[in-house]
């Protein structure tokens, strides 16, 4: 009597254990949303595993065909097999980094010099063989903690040539897409994964619905639109947070050789370098084929021209195929990854169809949207709910000094028109921003100077080296909703010139609690000798002028009273472009240049704004 009844009470204290080991726990849903579920959420019992998926190509050249690295971390009720659940993938080229690498960027030693004439061939540049990381990747522990108490299943991959998995990093070449098309198509049952890395023994994921999301910052971003663009089957939706969208725009601008916010002298072959951790006998064989042979040739830093090279790195090129639901998400304040290109490549799916929202903040790089919306779309595409996030309004956008998104129709704002302004002379290089425009020719001249930061080229003591123009003091709110476009006139003292054109709001806020949209409302760039064509530029002739057009950065910032708009024009940009020897003369024809901005409530807000009391 006594054994059994303890019997009866140990099979009662299992019993939860044993029916959720049957695939008795299983996803809940409210509201619309996942539901944290307690029988996923103890991180002692989740299943980790790894595996390599087998690709179709060989990029390495090895004779066999790649194999990904593939890490997964499930909940320990899909282990019988009777509970299948969806999956929320990313793929990373830094995986196999160490964290000190991924933080420091390695060297500066490693980067361009961008000390040098333009036009002229930049200095050799070193190269160094970073060691690689094994273990999990930096951010799983975050992730798995996030989605898998909600019914998901994480799953992470190495991009070829990184970390444990086959193949040579191309740096948006075909490869890096093909490959987490094949963690898809392993998840789905169509590709083979295997145990080791040339091992036979295959593993199956019959855990799998079929159903998978991807998410990822930046380069991880990126890889979930590079994955969308094949067309892959069981990608259901995605949701990338400031992917590059086309590499060109990324380390080139209108035909100027750019570097990204940060990374002075970083261009294709230095990410390469960064992110080219996989297997060291390989390295020697990839240099010498890809980095030193197909970027080296095409990348082209003495003219900044696009080519065929670029163009085959631009995603928009196979957005034809993609069938996944799309939240896109940046930040307006981002001069690492431009906000241009998220918002060319939302265009571009919403114009075809597809089902897309549109998420930005006014902070800088990365910045995932709120939880509930990611889970919200996962829960409809992922798990089948219909919860009716396709009638939710489409945009969302943070304002100044706020943590919460408004829900929007659209962006550009619905009342938002172009209004042009124009640049009036006064002493100094300084003049005013108005709406009055002057045929007369007028030449302002500045002197180029990269050794001087956009806020130090304010002062008037440095008014040499800049053209700046104010708008009257608001009165009132004025709201910038849309790209800003920029039209000048110009003539140079040497056969090529940098130029750089900035908004911004003035008076400058000094003190490290400044947000960052305080100062800086928008720039752009542009090679002055592409002034025809991106895809040939020609040598500037002494007295000739020309005409240059450009758009700035997509943008949705409200200016306040007591701020002043000003255009600041400038030759050579000390965070961004070469630094040749300063000395080049521009000379603006103020009468042949404009920005047109695009003001919500049109003309009639401008007036109101800069209208004294």
């Amino acid at each position: 009597m006594k054994a059994g009844f303890l019997y009866s009470i140990l099979v009662l204290s299992i019993l939860p254990k044993l029916l959720f080991a049957q695939g008795e726990a299983k996803p809940v849903f409210a509201n619309g949303e996942a539901q944290r579920v307690a029988a996923f959420s103890d991180s002692k019992t989740w299943i980790r595993e790894e595996l390599w998926v087998e690709t179709e190509f060989d990029s390495d050249g090895d004779g066999l065909l790649d194999r990904m690295h593939v890490f997964v971390t499930r909940p320990a009720q899909t282990d019988s097999g009777s509970l299948k659940l969806p999956v929320v993938y990313s793929s990373s080229p830094y995986n196999g980094l160490r964290l000190w690498a991924l933080m420091g960027f390695g060297t500066k030693k490693l980067f361009w010099d961008v000390d040098h004439e333009l036009g002229e061939t930049p200095p050799k540049r070193k190269h160094k063989n970073l060691k690689t990381r094994s273990k999990r990747p930096f951010l799983a522990d975050y992730t798995d903690n996030i989605w898998l108490p909600y019914g998901y299943i994480t799953v992470y991959s190495s991009s070829p040539g990184t970390g444990l998995s086959d193949g040579v990093p191309t740096i948006g070449g075909e490869n890096e897409s093909l490959a987490p098309k094949a963690v898809i198509d392993w998840l789905c049952g169509r590709a083979k994964g295997y145990t080791t890395r040339r091992g036979i023994e295959e593993r199956k994921a019959f855990w799998s619905t079929g159903k998978v999301g991807m998410t990822g910052t930046s380069y991880d971003g990126t890889l979930c639109i590079a994955a969308a663009t094949t067309g892959v089957a069981g990608l259901e939706a995605i949701i990338p947070v400031a992917p590059v969208t086309s590499w060109y725009a990324y380390y080139r601008s209108n035909g100027l050789v750019r570097s990204p916010g940060g990374y002075l002298g970083e261009d294709v072959d230095v990410l390469y370098d960064l992110i080219h951790t996989g297997d060291k006998k390989k390295r020697k064989r990839n240099n010498r084929v890809v980095r030193d042979s197909l970027l080296a040739m095409n990348i082209d830093r003495v003219t900044g021209d696009y080519n065929d090279f670029w163009a085959s790195r631009d995603y928009l090129k196979d957005i034809d195929k993609m069938k996944a639901a799309m939240i896109m998400a940046h930040g307006f304040n981002d001069w690492n990854v431009l906000p241009e290109h998220s918002y060319r490549f939302y265009l571009a799916a919403k114009n075809k169809g597809l089902p897309v929202q549109l998420y930005y903040h006014q902070d800088d790089h990365g910045g995932n949207p709120p939880f509930s919306m990611m889970n919200r779309w996962f829960t409809r595409y992922l798990h089948g709910v219909e919860n009716g996030v396709e009638k939710d309004k489409p945009v969302r956008i943070v304002r100044e000094y706020s943590s919460e998104p408004l829900a929007l129709d659209q962006f550009p704002h619905a009342k938002a028109s172009m209004v042009s302004f124009y640049p009036n002379a006064a002493e100094n290089n300084t003049g005013t921003l108005s709406l009055e425009q002057t045929t007369e020719t007028k030449l302002d001249t500045l002197q180029d100077n990269y050794r001087l930061s956009a806020k130090n080229l304010i002062p008037v003591e440095n008014a040499k080296h800049r053209l700046l123009f104010m708008s009257p003091v608001l009165q009132k709110n004025l709201h910038l909703s849309g790209t800003p476009k920029v039209t000048l006139r110009l003539s140079s003292s040497k056969q090529a010139a940098n130029l750089s054109v900035y908004l911004v709001s003035l008076p400058w806020e000094e003190g490290k609690h400044v947000p960052v949209y305080s100062n800086l409302v928008n720039r752009g760039w542009a090679d002055p000798q592409n002034h025809r064509s991106l895809t040939q530029g020609e040598p500037l002739k002494e007295g000739e002028f020309y005409d240059v057009t450009f758009e700035l950065q997509p943008d949705d910032q409200m200016l306040f009273p007591g701020q002043q708009l000003g255009l600041m024009i400038f030759s050579s940009d000390k965070e961004f472009t070469l630094h040749p020897e300063p000395g080049t003369l521009l000379y603006i024809d103020l009468g042949a240049t404009r920005i047109d901005l695009p003001v919500v409530g049109g003309k009639t807000a401008v007036d109101k704004a800069m209208k004294k009391p």
